[in-house]
């Protein structure tokens, strides 16, 4: 084999060598994401674990209210539906959108619970209703942190598969572009839902 031949399989060789390093990043890439995404997900899971629990709390004193207790499952059901798709496919467009938006419809229906139980002022003062709204409010606190330590994750992998070179690497070799987890509901309903009880 001449110069020519060996140089021609040195430049192959690099060309390899570079593409499995791009293909190696990007897979670490995409699995700090879905870890990034299992960690909201677990969140997730404890905060739908206690709405029943404050359902039945309020339920006791709001008999009234029926209809927003029953708004209040529906949307923690449809939420953790949402959540099972965005688990079994973090960062795919449409699982984060509807999620985003189960999420911000959850958030919004909690929020009327929690002002309609201002007017029940034993539902106020029992003392496993606040326990619960702590337990809530530190819950919404780490899905929070959660939701912008998976965002960042997916910005880095959005980042390294959309770079030139890595660019073309990442369409041949599969790697499609990830959505971030966004708040849909409106600024009102972004606040975090009132717990003063």
């Amino acid at each position: 084999m001449g110069t020519g031949g060996w140089v021609f399989l040195g430049v192959v060789a690099a060309i390899v060598v570079w593409a499995i390093a791009i293909y190696n990043a990007l897979v670490v890439l995409r699995n700090r994401f879905k870890n990034a995404f299992a960690q909201i997900d677990t969140q997730l899971k404890r905060r739908y674990d206690l709405i029943p629990n404050l359902v039945e709390i309020a339920k006791g004193y709001m008999k009234h209210e029926r209809e927003t207790l029953e708004a209040v499952i529906k949307a923690r059901n449809t939420a953790q539906s949402a959540a099972q798709a965005a688990a079994a496919n973090p960062g795919s467009p449409g699982a984060m959108q509807q999620l985003g938006a189960a999420e911000g419809a959850l958030s919004g229906v909690l929020g009327r619970l929690f002002a309609l139980a201002e007017a029940y002022p034993d539902l106020k003062a029992n003392q496993n209703m606040l326990s619960l709204q702590e337990e809530l409010t530190s819950t919404e606190n780490k899905v929070a942190f959660a939701r912008q330590a998976f965002n960042d994750s997916v910005m880095s992998y959005n980042t390294k598969r959309e770079s030139f070179p890595d660019n073309i690497f990442a369409g041949m070799f599969g790697f499609s572009a990830a959505e971030l987890l966004q708040a849909t509901e409106s600024a009102e309903e972004r606040k975090a839902p009132a717990v003063k009880f």
